[in-house]
């Protein structure tokens, strides 16, 4: 017995991992600039500046779609965070601007991408009701809120498949908290504003 078949399977067996590992290495490397792309569109969002948030939007889809074509079924797992963000970016500024939220097939993602993107678009909803409130704007953080709260509805059932999209249950469980704070805060608003306008009209 020897060996004479088992080097050249190993060197054709490492010659291919070396391949994987250098497009992982280059996925993990570039589609940092997605992610951070991704992020400046949200904090435009924050701002009310939607047509550069559109722009950064657009540039994040871009470099997703060039990454994609670089990635391997193997890879793919590696492309679930900047899809995630792109998710989360998309879906704001929709929400923002009072249209539809993009399916999955709409944004090019991948299922697992779009659950997560979706569950962390509950985080700045939260984020963007705060800063509608603060500025006395009720009626939009009502309106938001609802939008919120639907997303959650829908996005509950996926607490069972935890095992195969990531963070689903944990992110869900997060989300719930984040939605019983700003009911609260809504309720708290809308009483407060009740009660103002009742004593301004007793004063009339």
């Amino acid at each position: 017995m020897t060996l004479k078949k088992v080097k050249p399977s190993l060197n054709k067996i490492a010659k291919s991992l070396a391949e994987i590992q250098d497009a992982r290495e280059f996925l993990l490397k570039n589609t940092r600039e997605v992610i951070i792309i991704s992020s400046k569109s949200i904090i435009s969002s924050h701002k009310g500046d939607i047509k550069i948030a559109k722009n950064y939007l657009k540039q994040a889809d871009i470099l997703l779609k060039k990454y994609k074509k670089k990635t391997t079924p193997d890879l793919q797992k590696y492309m679930i965070t900047p899809e995630q963000e792109f998710v989360e970016a998309a879906s704001l500024i929709a929400i923002i601007e009072k249209k539809e939220i993009p399916s999955e097939k709409e944004l090019g993602v991948m299922p697992e991408s779009y659950v997560l993107g979706l569950l962390d678009c509950i985080g700045e909803l939260k984020r963007m009701i705060f800063d509608k409130i603060r500025i006395g704007d009720i009626d939009d953080a009502t309106r938001i809120f609802e939008v919120m709260e639907n997303l959650y509805l829908n996005l509950y059932p996926f607490s069972m498949y935890d095992k195969v999209v990531k963070e689903a249950r944990r992110k869900i469980d997060v989300d719930r908290i984040l939605i019983d704070d700003v009911r609260g805060a809504i309720t708290e608003e809308k009483r407060r504003s009740d009660l103002i306008a009742a004593l301004n009209k007793l004063q009339k």
